[in-house]
């Protein structure tokens, strides 16, 4: 597990369209104290799948400015915040943002 993010929440969307999934995280930085850990497009789509951490007030209230920033742009496909991930889960997400 990366050493980084031990301890942190881990916030995550998917949105259909690129370009706003990077308005969305530009506006979840500007909201809240979060990293980006990764932004992974959709091979098969024109969208990607933001993951930002921090704590989990800090991750709720970026989310909420991201998606709200991309409304008008893109479709929702997912969301969702894990408030404490597993070493299991960690492992995961590493697997995923360095494939």
């Amino acid at each position: 597990m990366s050493e980084k993010y031990k301890g942190m929440a881990l916030g995550m969307f998917e949105l259909d369209n690129l370009v706003a999934c990077f308005v969305a995280l530009d506006a979840a930085a500007k909201t809240a104290n979060i990293r980006i850990q990764g932004v992974e497009r959709n091979r098969l789509k024109s969208g990607a799948c933001v993951k930002m951490r921090g704590s989990v007030s800090d991750v709720r209230a970026a989310m909420e400015a991201a998606l709200a920033a991309a409304k008008p742009m893109a479709k929702v496909i997912s969301q969702n915040i894990i408030a404490s991930p597993s070493e299991d889960t960690e492992i995961g997400l590493e697997m995923t943002i360095r494939k």
